[in-house]
C-alpha cells in the first residue's frame, strides 16, 4: 500500500469517527435514553408536543377545586357587633338577625404526649407475686409509639429526607430529639415487620398478566450495584444486587415460570427467559427521532408515524383486540419499512480484524425492530400490554432522587431495608391507601395488604 492510499484510508476513518462523535454530541433526552439532567441549562430542545391553541389554565366546563366551608367546624368564635356602622350608636342590646361566616383552616400546635402504662402487682394468699400484662408492643421502660415511628419512616423512606434534615424537622415540629442511631433502628424495625408483606407483593406480581421490569445503577459502599424493579399499576417490588443480568433476575424469583407478558427496555438478559415480551416504544421513538434528525433516514419517520398510528387507533378502539385483517395490514407496513431501511443500511463488510464489525446506530435499531417484531408490537396484539415501560421508570425515578439527596448506601443491609420499606410504601400508594396510616398498621402488627 502506498503512502497516499494509507493516508486516504486514514482520513476516511478519522472522518467517520468525527461524524460519529458529532452525532453523539447531539444526543439528548428527547432523541435518546439520556436523562433530562444531562441536557444542561443552555441547550434548548425542540418541543415534540403540538400546540393545542388553548389558553393556559382551566378550560370552559372544567370543574375546579376550591377550599369549601366545613359544615362541622371544630371551633366557633363569635364576634359581637357593638357600634352601628352607619350612625355610630351602640347596638350592644340589639337582637342578632344573622351571621356572616368565614372559616380558617389551620393545624393546631402538635405536642408529643406521654402515656404511662402501670401494671398492677398483686400478692396472692399463696405468696406468689403477679404482675398484670402490658399491651402488645409495650416492651421497654421508655419507647416511641407507632405514630412517631410511622412519621419517621414516612419522612425518611417516602419523602426521602436525609438523617440530618430529618432530626432537625422532628425537633422543630414535635420537639423530639432523635439521634441518627434511633432513626436507623426504627428503619430496621420497619423493614423486619414488612418482609413477609413484601414477599407476598412479589408473589402477586409473579401472578399478574403484565409486569414491568427495569434496572438502574446505584452505589452501595464504594461499588456500583444495580437496583431492579418489578411492578404493575398496583404493586411494586425492589431488589438491590451486585449484578445487572441473569444472576440478579434469577434472585428476584419472578420471571422464571412467569406466564404473562414482561415489558422492559430490551436488556438482553430478559430475553433469556422463554416468556412473552413487550418492548418499550418510548425508547424506540426517541431512537427513531435521532436517526431521522442526525442521519436523515426517511424510514425512521415512517416508523414513528406507524407506531403512533397503531397506538392511537388502539386507544380509540371500543373492542379488546384488532381484527386479523387489521393486524396483517399493520404487519405488512411494519415489515416494508424495515426492508426499505435495510436497503439503505446494509450490513458492513468484514474488515479482517478480530471481533465483531461495528454497525451504525440505524442498522442496530433496524435489526432490533426486525428481530423482536412481536415484542415491539406486543401492544398491538394484546390491548392489556402498554405502549411503553413508563410504569417501571416511574417506580425507579424516586429511587434515583433518593441517591441524589443522600448519596450512596453504606451497606447492602441498609439498601435492602430501604427497598423493603419502599416496596410497601409504593404499593399502598398505588392502591390509594394513606401511607402514614399503613405504616402505623405495620408497627401495630396488624394484617397488611390483605387484598393481595
Amino acid at each position: 500500500m502506498s503512502l497516499v492510499e494509507f493516508l486516504y484510508e486514514h482520513i476516511e476513518e478519522l472522518d467517520g469517527r468525527v461524524s460519529e462523535l458529532e452525532r453523539q454530541s447531539k444526543a439528548n433526552s428527547r432523541n435518546s435514553s439520556k436523562p433530562p439532567s444531562s441536557d444542561g441549562l443552555k441547550r434548548k430542545l425542540k418541543q415534540t408536543r403540538k400546540r393545542s391553541g388553548k389558553r393556559p389554565g382551566g378550560q370552559p366546563g372544567h370543574e375546579g377545586t376550591t377550599l369549601e366551608m366545613s359544615a362541622t367546624p371544630h371551633h366557633q368564635v363569635i364576634h359581637t357587633a357593638e357600634q352601628c356602622g352607619g350612625c355610630g350608636a351602640s347596638i350592644v342590646d340589639r337582637p342578632v338577625v344573622g351571621y356572616e361566616r368565614r372559616q380558617v383552616f389551620d393545624i393546631p400546635p402538635v405536642k408529643v404526649e406521654v402515656t404511662e402504662h402501670a401494671a398492677e402487682i398483686k400478692v396472692c394468699s399463696c405468696g406468689a407475686h403477679t404482675t398484670a400484662p402490658f399491651p402488645d408492643g409495650v416492651t421497654h421502660r421508655t419507647q416511641y409509639g407507632k405514630q412517631v415511628k410511622a412519621i419517621v419512616t414516612y419522612l425518611k423512606h417516602f419523602q426521602l429526607l436525609p438523617y440530618e434534615r430529618l432530626t432537625g424537622l422532628l425537633e422543630d415540629l414535635f420537639g423530639l430529639s432523635l439521634s441518627s442511631g434511633t432513626l436507623c433502628r426504627i428503619s430496621e424495625e420497619a423493614s423486619g415487620l414488612l418482609v413477609e408483606t413484601t414477599d407476598r407483593i412479589r408473589e402477586a406480581i409473579r401472578r399478574s398478566a403484565v409486569l414491568h421490569c427495569d434496572e438502574t445503577g446505584m452505589r452501595i459502599g464504594k461499588l456500583l450495584h444495580w437496583l431492579h424493579v418489578a411492578a404493575t399499576d398496583t404493586l411494586t417490588w425492589y431488589l438491590p444486587h451486585r449484578k445487572r443480568g441473569v444472576a440478579a433476575i434469577d434472585e428476584m424469583g419472578i420471571l422464571a415460570g412467569f406466564t404473562g407478558t414482561s415489558v422492559h427496555d430490551g436488556w438482553a438478559s430478559y430475553f433469556t427467559y422463554e416468556i412473552a415480551h413487550g418492548l418499550c416504544n418510548a425508547h424506540h421513538l426517541r431512537e427513531l427521532t435521532f436517526v431521522e434528525e442526525e442521519y436523515g433516514r426517511p424510514w425512521a419517520k415512517e416508523m414513528i408515524e406507524l407506531l403512533l398510528e397503531i397506538k392511537e387507533r388502539r386507544d380509540r378502539s371500543t373492542s379488546t383486540r384488532f381484527s386479523q385483517g387489521t393486524i396483517k395490514t399493520y404487519l405488512a407496513r411494519y415489515r416494508a419499512i424495515i426492508e426499505s431501511g435495510l436497503e439503505l443500511n446494509p450490513s458492513p463488510e468484514p474488515t479482517g480484524k478480530r471481533g465483531r464489525v461495528k454497525k451504525s446506530k440505524p442498522l442496530n435499531l433496524l435489526e432490533r425492530l426486525r428481530d423482536h417484531e412481536r415484542a415491539v408490537l406486543a401492544f398491538m396484539y394484546d390491548f392489556s400490554v402498554p405502549f411503553t415501560n413508563n410504569q417501571a421508570e416511574l417506580d425507579l425515578r424516586m429511587m434515583k432522587v433518593q441517591q441524589k439527596i443522600s448519596g450512596a448506601f453504606r451497606s447492602m443491609e441498609g439498601a435492602k431495608a430501604f427497598c423493603v420499606i419502599r416496596s410497601y410504601i409504593s404499593t399502598v400508594r398505588k392502591q390509594g391507601m394513606n401511607v402514614i396510616e399503613s405504616l402505623q398498621d405495620a408497627f401495630a402488627r396488624k394484617p397488611l395488604l390483605t387484598n393481595i
